[in-house]
């Protein structure tokens, strides 16, 4: 007996080892096995009650990344993610002497990825990545002036901005000024095509790398000799005359500062719309701060040499910004939520979407009194692992995009498990740090998809070890001493990345009650998601904790242990 003790013991010892290389770093994403193997270890599992929460309006304003452009998804309906910016001036209080516009364009990179380059053209190619729909879908693009001022909240505190929510496209788009800024019919990509309207009407993710021509020497243009290159992105030909009229003829003290000149230009709305002949269209992850607009002119060298020369002025998206997001939010078979015994299925979707709540052990009981708490206790368990498998319903899903992630955390305290904190793996792709935590998709031999290759998923596990071990450990009564570690309830969201820890707020706060009662005894309300879950464009429909699911697909918690004998 003692020998069979120390076995398990040392296995135990080998599985913390392992969990403990918190410094090795994933390279190759897509060949990574999350570990399953227990063996010699005891194995319990516990009912949980797990059962969806919609979220309405979410806090949009300076996420990290924004959702951009107009996609149908065959599960949960279409989305419409628009965009507002503020501007600044890249240089303030700029000299101008007699200058004329040559071009204005607007540059945004994608996410993408060098593939490669031809050594004798000089030309790459790329792939870009975080886009969702076929390559051939279009979005109607409208960039417009736009007159909505941000403003801080004064009963907040020092230069703390109002909050601005996902619903309150209609409220920008009445603050929309003049005419259609990118109103140029030439092809930003090959500028040998006319009359097309690749950049607003039909407006296209192209994956094309972008070069700059140098013109002729008579000063015509040329399309021979590349004078510059840049990795595809959102490049736009925008209305020289409304940016003379705004710049160059700017009145007296508009250009001073950014303080001054944002009261002036407040900013741009990137109007988006489904595009004719485009019923899938396409969706973009985008970091709008790294946009530039780009002022192409001649002027005077200075005020008392009349030489003509070449000069750039840029404007750059900088600034507040705000998504704002039309969804339709489907969710086949929805039914009212369960919150006794759980719901059948449970929709995770991103953006102004829907979550999962969980409870453990019967909900949020004190953790003195819980019976299964008090067994492992009493019975002096070493938890050498503890998870939750979350499968998803392959039949609901078809053939909709997969989120390669999903959280979860503590709903009670807004914040992350300790699980998160403690895991210090890291990946070549930040989607993929965390691993020993998990959460990532991957298929049924616990393979990680690889994405790239159009691999489908078949479940997400995540690891709360440490969570586990602190409610059996702490949360008891020890020599008459209580040790606070409590039971608290857990919130599922798809998610971006794990390594990100900030809230973004709900417009209308929701209330979740007791799993154990079903009433407002152990009720608490619910203000706050987790920005990267509202970043997320995506959803997935997983297998709920309900017995009218299958047992091997059911949610429960599984945990891995060892005891004296």
């Amino acid at each position: 007996m003692k020998f069979n003790f120390f076995l398990k013991a040392f296995v135990a010892c080998v599985i913390l080892v392992f969990s403990a290389s918190c410094d090795r770093d994933i390279n190759e994403i897509g060949s990574g096995v999350i570990g399953d193997d227990h063996y010699g270890l005891n194995v319990y599992n516990s009912d949980v009650v797990a059962y969806n929460q919609s979220l309405g309006a979410v806090q949009t304003n300076d996420l990290p990344v924004n959702q951009f452009g107009f996609y149908k998804n065959p599960v949960f309906g279409k989305t419409t993610a628009s965009f507002f910016s503020e501007v600044a001036l890249g240089t303030a209080n700029p000299d101008f002497y007699s200058p004329t516009i040559d071009s204005v364009y607007l540059y945004v990179p994608y996410y993408s990825t060098l593939q490669s380059t031809d050594t004798d053209t000089g030309d790459s190619a790329y792939e870009l990545d975080s886009i969702q729909g076929p390559e051939n879908q279009r979005i109607k693009l409208s960039i417009y002036e736009s007159d909505y001022a941000i403003t801080n909240n004064p009963t907040a505190g020092l230069n703390q901005l109002n909050n601005y929510y996902s619903n309150q496209g209609s409220e920008f788009e009445a603050k929309i000024l003049g005419s259609r800024l990118n109103n140029n019919n030439g092809n930003a990509y090959d500028h040998t095509v006319t009359n097309d309207n690749s950049q607003n009407d039909q407006f296209e993710f192209s994956k094309k790398q972008i070069k700059f021509y140098k013109k002729n020497a008579d000063g015509t243009a040329g399309y021979t000799e590349v004078r510059e290159r840049k990795a595809p992105g959102m490049m736009v030909h925008l209305d020289p005359v409304f940016f003379t009229n705004k710049i160059f003829n700017a009145p007296a003290g508009k250009l001073f500062n950014n303080n001054v000149f944002k009261n002036y230009f407040k900013g741009l709305h990137f109007k988006v719309e489904q595009a004719s002949g485009s019923a899938e269209g396409r969706l973009a992850m985008m970091n709008f701060s790294r946009g530039v607009i780009t002022i192409v002119y001649k002027d005077n060298t200075s005020s008392t040499v009349a030489t003509r020369i070449r000069k750039e002025l840029a404007i750059n998206l900088s600034g507040h910004t705000v998504n704002l997001l039309d969804n339709d939010n489907n969710f086949p078979n929805y039914v009212a939520p369960n919150t006794i015994s759980g719901d059948h299925n449970l929709f995770l979707k991103g953006g102004n979407g829907s979550m999962a709540v969980i409870d453990l052990f019967g909900g949020q009981k004190n953790n003195t009194t819980n019976l299964e708490l008090q067994k492992m206790r009493n019975e002096k368990w070493i938890i050498n692992e503890a998870n939750l498998t979350f499968y998803i319903d392959k039949a609901a899903m078809a053939s909709a995009p997969e989120p390669n992630r999903i959280s979860l955390y503590d709903l009670t305290n807004k914040r992350p498990l300790i699980d998160l904190y403690t895991d210090g793996t890291t990946s070549s792709n930040t989607k993929y740090n965390k691993l020993i935590y998990g959460g990532i998709l991957s298929d049924e031999n616990s393979k990680i998809v690889n994405e790239s290759k159009n691999e489908r998923g078949f479940k997400y596990k995540i690891r709360l070890t440490n969570y586990i071990r602190s409610l059996v450990k702490n949360g008891g009564n020890t020599d008459g001493v209580t040790k606070d570690s409590t039971n608290v309830r857990l919130g599922l969201v798809v998610t971006e990345n794990v390594s990100v820890a900030t809230n973004a707020t709900l417009l209308s706060p929701f209330t979740t009650v007791s799993s154990a009662t079903g009433n407002s005894t152990g009720s608490q309300q619910t203000k706050y998601v987790p920005v990267m879950s509202v970043v997320n464009p995506l959803g997935t429909i997983l297998y709920g904790s309900n017995p009218s699911v299958p047992v091997d697909k059911r949610l429960k918690l599984e945990i891995f242990y060892t005891k004296p004998e």
